[in-house]
């Protein structure tokens, strides 16, 4: 685990709610300034007498980071003194960037990261066949998050990660990655 690893208090009672404050100290290995609850990953915490079972929803399916967020919060709970801990992965409800934590959203900012937009800002089309309509708005590019120009432009959907797009800020000529917007 990493250097938040978490010591349970003599006499903490294992609660979901004990449970879930300690998984703030579990850091997305991609984005080391936000935890995997203010990334909105954990689903549930289900706490049966000292055995714990932890639902998390992965941001993209195939997210390499996955197996480690797995084991630093399989980690997490059994140092709070859990005697068994199940990590599930879910995928209903799917994961959406709408659940990011306003507070990690200033965080990603704050290391040139620029948080996805939400959902009032993003603009929707999906027909029968799950492509774009043509007549839809394109979503429009982020503010950088160095200068916080709009004159930002996508120079590559495709990203360092698949969870991340390649901007270029034409104000400060600062190249910068977007989270993607799910």
């Amino acid at each position: 685990m990493t250097e938040a690893a978490v010591t349970a208090p003599a006499g903490l009672r294992l609660t979901p709610a004990t449970v879930l404050e300690a998984l703030d100290a579990v850091k997305d290995p991609e984005i080391p300034v936000v935890s995997v609850v203010e990334l909105g990953i954990v689903q549930s915490v289900t706490v049966d007498g000292d055995d714990v079972t932890v639902a998390i929803t992965p941001t993209f399916s195939g997210c390499p980071a996955l197996h480690v967020m797995r084991e630093e919060i399989e980690a997490c709970v059994l140092a709070l003194g859990a005697r068994q801990v199940t990590v599930d992965i879910v995928l209903d409800p799917p994961w959406t960037s709408d659940r990011i934590a306003p507070a990690a959203r200033e965080r990603m900012k704050a290391i040139g990261l620029a948080p996805p937009p939400p959902a009032a800002r993003r603009a929707f089309a999906i027909d029968l066949e799950l492509l774009p309509r043509a007549d839809a708005p394109s979503e429009a590019p982020p503010a950088c998050p160095f200068c916080n120009a709009m004159e930002t432009e996508l120079e590559n959907a495709f990203g360092p990660t698949i969870c991340r797009a390649l901007y270029y800020c034409h104000a400060c000529q600062q190249p910068f990655e977007q989270f993607k917007a799910l």
